[in-house]
């Protein structure tokens, strides 16, 4: 029965001739697999594009973990370091880039729009749906709404201090987990309330993995740009 609900849910998203399209997988999830499918859905609906960060937010940093062998996996899971997000976040995390710039900061972003089959691969290395999304449900990153970043100096572009470093699954980088350091605790603070300022949806378990409240209005894809 829950299958069939997230499929009702899912073939609501994607409306029409799209709908009929798409093959439910094991999971009874509707997935946009194709450039096709995808190109149909934003000739629909324009806040469905996915935007190159790069091109869209100006200064900002990057540093993607998922295509080296430096995150929890020990696997290159991506091929190249693209960062997209759906028109409606990277406007958002527009508004938030240039409320940091003013006070000397950049983004720092480690993972954005992700691949369905890579959430897949996640899962099977750690199955806990606190740390890694849960392929019977899918992610934020898979629907290219979430967001994993932490800031840098606007100058030099040096990362700042944060709680742990990216992907840390111990309570360190649980929300409400005291540093002993207080610049640290003041730099999560800043981006939290600059996130949540402008829109975003912060996790309890990372500091840094936000997503848009309205996640499940966009579908699901496991394409690779």
């Amino acid at each position: 029965m829950r299958m069939l609900l997230l499929s009702a849910l899912c073939g609501t998203l994607i409306q029409g001739a799209l709908a009929q399209q798409i093959t439910p997988n094991k999971y009874g999830l509707l997935v946009v697999g194709t450039t096709a499918q995808y190109e149909q859905l934003i000739k629909k609906d324009r806040s469905q594009e996915l935007v190159d960060l790069e091109h869209f937010i100006p200064h900002i940093r990057k540093d993607v973990r998922y295509a080296t062998t430096n995150n929890f996996t020990h696997q290159q899971l991506y091929k190249n370091t693209k960062i997209y997000l759906r028109r409606p976040a990277a406007e958002k995390l527009k508004a938030v880039q240039e409320a940091l710039n003013k006070k000397g900061y950049t983004l720092l972003i480690y993972d954005a729009y992700r691949p369905y089959r890579v959430t897949e691969e996640m899962f099977k290395i750690v199955p806990n749906d606190l740390y890694a999304a849960d392929p019977r449900k899918g992610s934020g990153h898979n629907r290219g709404v979430a967001i994993d970043l932490s800031m840098a100096d606007l100058k030099t572009g040096k990362p700042v201090a944060m709680p742990t470093d990216f992907d840390d699954f111990t309570k360190k980088a649980h929300e409400n987990y005291v540093p002993a350091d207080p610049i640290v605790a003041a730099n999560r603070k800043l981006l939290r309330d600059t996130m949540i300022q402008h829109g975003f949806k912060g996790s309890s378990t990372e500091w840094w993995h936000y997503y848009l409240p309205d996640y499940k209005k966009y579908p699901l894809m496991d394409i690779f740009f």
